[in-house]
């Protein structure tokens, strides 16, 4: 029993990019600023796998816990030592977003600096490189296929569980819509965005530790990977978890089978044009619906269609 390479694909890419979108989310709900690092964490998850598998020789999936702690780690620092000073000096939006870029910059070469440890000191592939091979099959399809998807469900379970029955989730939710009444009944807003800010790296650096079984890991993978977040996420709405998890699955699915339906109509060519489609999809959310998926009232939608029929 096999499976579609491109439909192995598409599974597992639509859901990585949700997770990575649920977590760019996260992060712009607390500072109101497109966080450009946001995928260089992933990338971080991607090289602890590799030490994980190669050095350690531990199981792959081994990496998903720690990729989680330290790209969390990492995200809190940038909000910590850079974002919230330079919103306490009233900064614009555009600094913060150019002080991402900074960050991104020195993250991506603490990447290839450890790349080239790994090289000199452990004799294996740190560049360009994938774990597939690694992963174990059931049914003969890579677990990576079950476990992906998987991952989403359960993390999209516990954040709406804690958004809505826990008194942390009372106080994100406060914080993020109003920081400044939740400060007034008591909310440490402060300790809020700072998980907020945790829990966005860590997913960013768990969807990196599962990519590394399944695409080629590089310490340039997260400018590559940027373009396909921030269009999940925009298509999303930017501002709701769920749409999030919408939007990544919706640009996932379109990003492998689209491609793979226009190559097959039009010819191999289009494939090197699979970039394009992020850019495509933000242009047109921006245009026809700039609050996104979760934006849209499906409700009037449905009785107008439901009228129309009448």
């Amino acid at each position: 029993m096999g499976l579609d390479p491109i439909f192995s694909d598409a599974v597992i890419f639509s859901s990585l990019l949700a997770l990575l979108s649920i977590g760019l989310t996260l992060t712009y709900l607390t500072t109101r600023v497109p966080n450009f690092a946001h995928a260089s964490f992933a990338t971080i998850g991607v090289y602890i796998a590799l030490i994980v598998t190669r050095v350690w020789d531990a199981v792959p999936y081994v990496a998903i816990p720690i990729a989680f702690i330290i790209s969390g780690l990492v995200a809190v620092s940038l909000y910590h030592f850079i974002l919230k000073p330079l919103i306490r000096k009233g900064s614009s939006q555009a600094i913060l977003m150019i002080a991402t870029l900074a960050f991104d910059l020195v993250v991506i070469a603490l990447l290839n600096i450890t790349a080239d440890f790994i090289v000199k000191t452990f004799q294996i592939t740190s560049r360009e490189f994938t774990l597939r091979s690694y992963d174990v099959e059931f049914m003969e399809i890579p677990l990576l296929v079950f476990v992906a998807p998987l991952a989403i469900a359960i993390l999209a379970i516990t954040l709406h569980v804690m958004l809505r029955k826990t008194k942390f989730g009372i106080a994100m939710r406060a914080a993020t819509q109003n920081s400044d009444l939740a400060e007034t009944v008591g909310v440490n807003v402060k300790l809020v965005y700072g998980i907020s800010w945790l829990l966005g790296g860590g997913f960013a650096g768990i969807a990196g530790a599962l990519m590394s079984l399944w695409f080629q890991g590089d310490p340039n993978l997260g400018p590559q990977l940027i373009p396909s977040v921030f269009a999940a996420s925009i298509v999303g709405g930017f501002l709701s978890i769920y749409g999030a998890i919408a939007g990544g699955i919706l640009l996932g699915l379109t990003e492998v089978l689209g491609t793979r339906f226009l190559a097959g109509e039009f010819g191999a060519w289009l494939i090197a044009y699979r970039p394009l489609i992020p850019l495509v999809f933000i242009v047109v959310t921006l245009l026809i619906a700039p609050q996104g998926l979760a934006g849209i009232n499906w409700s009037r939608l449905r009785r107008r269609r439901n009228g129309s029929r009448v």
